[in-house]
């Protein structure tokens, strides 16, 4: 049984069943370990039309680990923002050559876009969301095409707005698999020790969620672990996450 053409961001049609689909599915692998999951979704469901996408974060090596144990041959799509922090980039190089993952695609904003809408590259102080919207969502929508699903390492104990996150999902036309959905900090943490994973550098320096450099700070003991994330203001997403890519800001786009 395979998914029907997956759909843009900016169509509005969807595959006939998929929801339905994604329920079974998430009542089949209630109780499942990620690795069954990942397994199910790299080698069966949707094997060659699926990739997974990390940010190389402070969390990332669990979920990369386990995807280099299956198939190190899985697309990994990392956006490159052009802000993020250098430790990051090279944090990345040092997982690749570790868990010998084979095609691992770094994935930029095109210039003539930031030419267009962040000339000075300081849309940052302006307008978060914009600067999120040109530098990660529409990027990250270029690299997905001709996929018609996605592995996230999202996990619920991040936030308030990832409380009842499921392991499979379906938005932005494609179907969104998130093996960690039910993982805990401490889950993470033992899997990486038992691993012997090396981690982000920032992490030992008070970052355990880290995005871009201009928008990241640190995380004060006792705080949301995605505090330090667009510290005073009303933002939890940088928009990958939500159901349209982030593709409408002030009801225009970009």
């Amino acid at each position: 049984m395979g998914l029907a053409e997956p759909a843009s961001i900016y169509e509005t049609s969807e595959p006939v069943g998929i929801r339905d689909e994604i329920d079974a599915l998430n009542i089949r692998f209630a109780g499942a370990t990620a690795q069954e999951i990942l397994s199910f979704a790299l080698s069966e469901r949707f094997a060659g039309d699926i990739a997974m996408v990390s940010s190389f974060g402070a969390d990332s090596a669990v979920l990369l680990h386990m995807v280099s144990g299956i198939d190190p041959s899985a697309p990994v799509i990392m956006v490159d923002t052009g802000k993020l922090f250098p430790d990051t980039l090279r944090y990345r190089d040092q997982l690749v050559e570790q868990l010998g993952l084979t095609d691992v695609r770094s994935q930029k904003p095109a210039k003539p876009v930031l030419s267009e809408a962040d000339p000075a590259g300081m849309l940052w102080m302006s307008d978060t969301d914009a600067c999120c919207h040109v530098r990660k969502v529409v990027p990250l929508e270029e690299a997905l095409s001709g996929f018609g699903s996605w592995i996230s390492g999202r996990k619920r104990f991040q936030s308030a707005t990832r409380s009842s996150l499921p392991p499979f999902e379906y938005e932005g036309g494609r179907v969104k698999v998130n093996p960690l959905a039910d993982w805990t900090a401490a889950d993470i943490l033992a899997y990486a020790r038992d691993k012997d994973l090396p981690p982000h550098p920032l992490v030992a320096q008070g970052y355990p969620s880290i995005g871009c450099m201009p928008c990241t700070s640190k995380v004060k003991p006792g705080e949301d672990a995605r505090a330090g994330r667009w510290r005073g203001q009303d933002k939890t997403e940088c928009g990958i996450h939500l159901p349209t890519l982030g593709k409408e800001l002030d009801g225009s786009g970009i």
